[in-house]
């Protein structure tokens, strides 16, 4: 399923982030920026340990990435160039939509410092960092939606759904949205 907004297409897809073809992929990241599981663990696998090597540089130099923030690394072996490491909340934490609505807007606004027109989302912070689906949906596709209609060059946005579970809440909430 896919919409435009502006120049930009938001598209949904069922499948694996790590095998897109896409400028840059959102990790689901937590604050130290440690790729263990879920997301994170397949963009390791996958992109090798040099993307590890530059987050734990980043953190390093910079100490704990807030909730919210965002940093990019390189893709190291993936066919994506970037890989932006977005800080989604912890569900129970408190204020967790601003919070994830902000992991999206600072990932965004990444992209287009780094030129990118192609962008893939996972469901952030719906692993184990326990955020329901259906509310990780009503908050990211309205902060993309919001973003695009400013000025931006990104001209593709794909959420990423890992099941059918994911696939069909986004699915339902981007058809309830008036764009």
């Amino acid at each position: 399923m896919q919409v435009k907004v502006g120049e930009t297409i938001i598209e949904l897809v069922k499948g694996d982030i790590t095998e897109l073809d896409v400028d840059c992929i959102v990790n689901a990241a937590n604050t130290m920026l440690k790729m263990g599981g879920g997301v994170a663990g397949a963009i390791r696998r996958k992109g090798g340990e040099k993307i590890q090597e530059e987050c734990d540089r980043i953190v390093a130099e910079r100490g704990p990435i807030p909730v919210g923030g965002a940093v990019i690394t390189s893709g190291g072996n993936l066919k994506a160039k970037y890989v932006i490491h977005a800080v989604g909340p912890v569900y129970g934490e408190g204020d967790e939509e601003r919070k994830l609505r902000d992991a999206v807007i600072n990932s965004l606004k990444l992209a287009d410092q780094y030129k990118v027109t192609s962008i893939a989302f996972p469901a952030i912070s719906t692993g184990v960092f326990g955020m329901p689906k259906k509310m990780c949906a009503e908050t990211m596709l309205p902060a993309a939606i919001s973003y695009v209609k400013g000025r931006t060059i990104i001209r593709k946005i794909i959420f990423c759904l890992y099941d059918d579970e994911a696939f069909n809440i986004f699915r339902e909430t981007l058809k309830s949205i008036r764009i």
